[in-house]
């Protein structure tokens, strides 16, 4: 709330190189599935992209995160290719003590990871039930037995998670999930070879949420072929007890023109405008829709989203800037190079200026969102009390 608040003062001042929110490090490059819509990664791109970094390397750029950002999004690629997510996790959350940590994924990968933690989940409650009925046993009271069975045989997602297992480790889960239907998918983002597997995993780790103390979401671009397929989405989250946000596909940073010029489109915001009123599970501003719905300019403040690549760059102001190129943004410092955040800081504004005030809005979410929320405090507030915070929320 501190750095919010230091950030309406900034913005009252006509400052806009906010400080961040939550800072996006790309753990990996590499991935395992060739999105469409993706411009960045894919396997088909794995052999062009940076490596990661050796581990002790990685462990350095999260320490120098650390020092200017309390929040964490561990991001690819696809982070769970990377061999030692799970050690970069453990050191994150119990060494850096980061307040928060997302981490977000495709799904395909967690197969293991939910089942291990079914098992253990499973095992501690037979564990538990037996102990309780020899303790009982024992005393030779059979109304004792009875009670204490009542009082003690606990929920399978109400028993306690491993310490250090991914799941356990993280604040939110992120699940990029476009569709329900295995044709739409395999047309954009997920092979059908995978759809069953994906919709088990989400369906696994959703029972998983109270045990281990996360909050899942599911991630959903809007394209032309998964448009049609919303509303089951919209259905499948509110019986998994998830949350859902959505984005519209993007080309060069501004929505696809057959999503904006489609009818079928504005009823699909409009309605999630209304759902959203009525409660449903939408991870997502009422500002932030009104705006794709509109198509309304607003103002871009990058900074409060950094992103910082594999191997230790800093993209500055932002990754679309950085991936242009030019006078206003770049790859300005590497964290491997400094002792602190605010180091890292001050070399990219003096290479590349303050950050500027004539963006051309792309209206990704990872950075519409959280500047809407900057610039609208009575908005963040409510999304507070609903229990969300969209200011700081990176799925792009």
């Amino acid at each position: 709330m501190f750095a919010y608040l230091q950030n309406l003062f900034r913005l009252r001042r006509g400052d806009f190189t906010l400080s961040p929110r939550l800072a996006v490090y790309y753990v990996t490059m590499q991935c395992n599935l060739n999105c469409t819509y993706c411009e960045d990664f894919g396997a088909r791109r794995n052999h062009l992209v940076t490596p990661a970094p050796p581990f002790e390397d990685a462990k350095r750029i999260l320490d120098v995160i650390r020092t200017g950002v309390d929040r964490l999004w561990l991001t690819g690629g696809e982070p769970l290719m990377h061999p030692q997510i799970l050690d970069l996790l453990v050191y994150a959350r119990h060494d850096l003590k980061f307040r928060e940590i997302s981490l977000i994924t495709n799904g395909t990968l967690l197969a293991d990871v939910v089942a291990r933690n079914l098992a253990l989940s499973e095992a501690s409650a037979n564990e538990r039930r037996r102990s309780v009925g020899d303790e009982a046993t024992s005393s030779s009271n059979r109304g004792l037995l009875r009670r204490r069975r009542a009082q003690h045989v606990v929920p399978l997602q109400n028993m306690a998670a491993p310490r250090n297992d991914i799941l356990s480790l993280l604040d939110r889960l992120i699940i990029s999930l476009d569709s329900l239907d295995p044709q739409a998918l395999d047309l954009v983002s997920l092979p059908q070879t995978h759809t069953e597997t994906v919709l088990a995993n989400v369906r696994a780790a959703a029972s998983l949420q109270k045990t281990h103390k996360f909050k899942l979401i599911l991630n959903a671009v809007i394209t032309p072929e998964t448009l049609p397929g919303m509303d089951k989405l919209l259905a499948f989250c509110a019986e998994n007890k998830v949350q859902i946000s959505f984005s519209p596909q993007s080309v060069n940073n501004l929505p696809r023109y057959e999503l904006v010029t489609s009818p079928e489109y504005r009823l699909f915001l409009e309605k999630l405008i209304r759902l959203k009123k009525q409660g449903a599970p939408i991870f997502g501003s009422l500002s932030y829709f009104r705006i794709l719905l509109d198509q309304t300019p607003y103002e871009c403040y990058p900074t409060l989203i950094p992103r910082i690549l594999p191997d230790g760059w800093l993209a500055y102001p932002c990754k679309p800037m950085e991936k242009a190129g030019g006078e206003q943004g770049g790859q300005a410092v590497n964290l491997l190079n400094v002792q602190t955040w605010d180091e890292a800081w001050k070399i990219a504004t003096k290479m590349y200026g303050e950050v500027p005030t004539s963006c051309v809005s792309c209206f990704q979410q990872c950075y519409a969102e959280p500047s809407l929320m900057q610039a609208r405090p009575v908005e963040y507030v409510l999304e507070r009390l609903r229990g969300n915070d969209v200011s700081a929320y990176a799925p792009g």
